[in-house]
């Protein structure tokens, strides 16, 4: 008899939302796109999201069935209008303020240790991945949370285009820098450009994923388009938003927050409920869109995917 246990990210398929609503509602949203319905009947969120993206056409994507939840999903209007985007300003409502924000023409540069340096335009690398959704868990270093559908490609894909070199030990990734269109950029005292990395072992790793969408349609320009980084195991603000370059390199990228406050944001930043943030508790997380607070989990949950990248580790501060 096969017995199959549970991850410690999962629930019981009774308390998931139903799977054949949430595609219908998608369906629904997809024949909206091309009518003013959408504005109308939806919210200017939603309508600000398509902005005339020639990606629509994509979305949604199949979902791979290999990653699941512990929760149901968050509604849509929690992840897209409680943001962080510091390039705009601190206020969580920051979503108004980003739709300044250019996403044609998009160009990603791809260089530093590589086998021959790329500058590709996002529809175009948009052509060379096969895009998919997935469900995974968001844990903010301020302890709160949301469970989205993200809709991208493995950030292994990147790694395959890419060819880095065997001396590549990490992936330096730069957000775009246009102080004329993000305000906050022309305050000389923040370390512009947003910059975060990884190891090469944690950008090919199974989870990390390259974001181009969310809730079966593209992106909005405050939750990172037209490319973030998600990399669910880590603090949210790894996961750096509109991406415009990927640099291989053997030097250890220093990242926005690091460089701001290397005593409360290093460079590791993984989920513990049992290593506090120098100010608050992480032991607990508050779910948007609900009033509970719920026990957080160390790697986030995915700690069958990730744990065994830090073996050997133990001196580094992989928890901050």
């Amino acid at each position: 008899m096969l017995i199959r246990n549970r991850r410690g990210w999962e629930l019981p398929d009774s308390a998931a939302t139903d799977e054949t609503a949430f595609h219908n509602r998608r369906q629904l949203l997809k024949g909206l796109a091309a009518g003013p319905i959408l504005a109308a009947g939806l919210g200017n969120v939603a309508a600000l999201a398509a902005d005339a993206d020639p990606s629509a056409a994509l979305y949604p994507a199949k979902r791979n069935d290999r990653y699941v939840l512990d929760r149901p999903l968050t509604d849509e209007k929690y992840p897209t209008t409680y943001n962080n985007f510091y390039e705009f300003g601190t206020d969580k409502s920051i979503w108004r303020e980003a739709q300044a924000l250019k996403l044609r023409p998009w160009t990603i540069k791809i260089d530093g240790l590589v086998d021959k340096p790329l500058t590709l335009d996002i529809d175009d690398l948009l052509k060379k991945v096969s895009l998919e959704e997935r469900l995974y868990r968001h844990r903010c270093v301020e302890a709160w949370s949301f469970t989205v559908p993200w809709t991208g490609f493995p950030m292994k894909a990147l790694l395959d285009l890419a060819k880095p070199l065997g001396s590549a030990k990490y992936v330096r990734m730069e957000t775009f820098m246009d102080p004329a269109t993000a305000p906050e950029q022309k305050k000389f005292f923040y370390p512009w450009p947003y910059v975060e990395g990884l190891t090469m072992a944690e950008a090919g790793n199974d989870l990390a994923f390259l974001v181009t969408g969310m809730y079966g349609k593209p992106a909005p320009k405050q939750d990172g388009a037209p490319l973030r980084l998600a990399v669910p195991w880590k603090y949210g603000f790894k996961s750096v938003k509109s991406i415009v370059r990927f640099e291989f390199t053997e030097t250890r990228p220093k990242s926005y927050w690091e460089a701001l406050q290397a005593s409360e944001y290093g460079f590791w930043a993984n989920v513990n409920p049992e290593v506090p943030h120098p100010r608050w508790s992480q032991a607990s997380e508050r779910v948007l869109g609900t009033d509970e607070r719920s026990p957080t989990l160390k790697w986030n949950g995915y700690g069958e995917f990730v744990a065994d990248m830090y073996k050997g580790l133990e001196k580094e501060r992989l928890f901050a």
